[in-house]
């Protein structure tokens, strides 16, 4: 299986641990994996040009924004399966991860089949952020395959969560299996 992760946190903390969590399961468990962390990574808004959508449904245009999706593209095609792991604000996806999830206009209509799963942290409420999500995967054609949420708020504080592992080993067998 390959196992693409992708991290919409600003920064290094609940989020990230979770991904990285369930991305050392993968390895362990044999995966083709690769994590994407997007506050790593340079990629800049949609700017509506519609480029993308030379070639109708088929998406045979090019993104015109030149930065790191262009790398990333094939690695969305080539993967079996796909998590999105983000932060909850105002009870939605982060910006980093919604900005993400709208430059994939080039290529949605070439994930449809994939596994898909998510993750979300809190401090209070996950809101409507694993929907945003399961709204995504059913437009891109996705199969959803689960999600773990949880309410943390200091850096690291998810991993003392009692099960949290074991809910996250759980996801990755849902995203395993064929």
């Amino acid at each position: 299986m390959r196992l693409l992760s992708v991290c919409g946190s600003p920064r290094n903390g609940n989020t990230e641990w979770m991904l990285k969590h369930l991305h050392g399961l993968a390895v362990a468990g044999g995966a083709e994996a690769e994590l994407l962390l997007l506050r790593k990574l340079d990629i800049k808004m949609c700017n509506g040009c519609l480029a993308c959508e030379a070639g109708g449904k088929n998406r045979k245009g090019l993104c015109a924004i030149k930065d790191d999706m262009q790398v990333i593209y094939p690695k969305l095609m080539q993967a079996d399966a796909i998590v999105f792991a983000t932060p909850v604000y105002f009870e939605m996806v982060s910006g980093l991860l919604k900005n993400f999830m709208d430059r994939t206009c080039p290529v949605w209509t070439r994930l449809e089949d994939k596994r898909f799963a998510g993750i979300a942290v809190a401090e209070e409420g996950i809101g409507t952020a694993i929907d945003n999500l399961k709204t995504y995967a059913a437009v891109c054609g996705m199969t959803w395959s689960g999600s773990v949420t949880a309410l943390a708020k200091k850096p690291r504080e998810v991993s003392k969560i009692e099960g949290i592992g074991e809910q996250l080993e759980q996801l990755y067998l849902a995203l395993k299996r064929v």
